[in-house]
């Protein structure tokens, strides 16, 4: 995939040098001031849903689309890029206090996001039914640990199940991956969101539980900021942010057995509540 090639047909001038960039999804390419993302147009469809929301999305939350389309079969995505870099997964060498800073304005786009009314063509991309693997309700997680799941965390994710709400709501405009990786930050200033090929109507606290289980050893503090942001009382976020990650974790299993295991047994031991 040439991605300067690309770029030129796309935008009509040269963009410059440019160099990869780690993505699990796309083939990315940073250039001085684009970002292009290129996917074969046979593989999954995810890119040209976060194309189909890109025009429609409240402003200042992610970098404006230049152009996209399909090129032979290559389908391509051009982005302003915004100032920056990622704070990473983890938040790794970040102090607790520039995490919680971060943090604070991750929360503020995030409940403009939720706040957000969708037009019409917007509101088709985000009510498409997407296999997720979040949480849904207590019957479906339930049904898949019975299933699924090893006999070694079988009865802890019982538990869990059973601490579940009966369903979970789909109404609300949801980012759906907003980990670390997805975000970025020059210095202590946030700038952007990125990378909305999951959105979706789901629940706010399918978000709350990206951000803080993404926030490595600030998560509980991360936590404490959510609830005291969002009036969400913190047992019952911690509830919440369980289920969706035995939801997520039950989801990843066979794609990654050992690691997910140990993952599994970290969440059964109680990982979300105070030691």
């Amino acid at each position: 995939m040439d991605a300067r090639m690309i770029a030129a047909e796309a935008l009509g001038r040269d963009p410059g040098p440019l160099t990869p960039v780690d993505s699990r999804s796309h083939h990315v390419h940073a250039g001085a001031d684009i970002i292009v993302k290129l996917i074969p147009a046979n593989d999954h469809n995810r890119l040209n849903r976060e194309i189909a929301l890109a025009e429609h999305l409240p402003p200042n939350l992610t970098p404006p689309l230049l152009a996209s389309g399909q090129l032979n079969d290559i389908r391509y995505a051009c982005y302003t890029r915004a100032p920056g870099t990622t704070p990473g997964m983890g938040l790794p060498n970040l102090d607790e206090r520039t995490a919680l800073v971060l943090a604070q304005q991750a929360i503020q786009r995030l409940n403009t996001l939720h706040a957000w009314t969708p037009p019409e063509p917007a509101r088709q991309v985000l009510s498409e039914v997407l296999d997720h693997g979040g949480f849904t309700g207590r019957q479906a997680l339930t049904a898949r640990t019975e299933n699924l799941v090893p006999p070694s965390v079988r009865e802890g994710l019982k538990q869990i199940a059973a601490r579940a709400p009966e369903h979970a709501q789909n109404a609300t405009p949801v980012h759906a991956d907003c980990h670390w990786g997805n975000w970025l930050a020059n210095g202590t200033e946030l700038t952007a969101l990125l990378d909305f090929e999951w959105a979706r109507f789901g629940d706010p606290l399918d978000d709350w539980f990206f951000l803080a289980r993404f926030s490595g050893p600030h998560m509980h503090a991360v936590l404490d900021l959510i609830a005291d942001t969002t009036g969400i009382p913190l047992d019952v976020l911690r509830v919440e942010c369980e289920v969706r990650e035995a939801s997520h974790l039950i989801a990843d299993l066979p794609f990654d057995p050992e690691g997910v295991l140990k993952l599994l047994e970290q969440l059964v031991a109680g990982i979300w509540w105070p030691q």
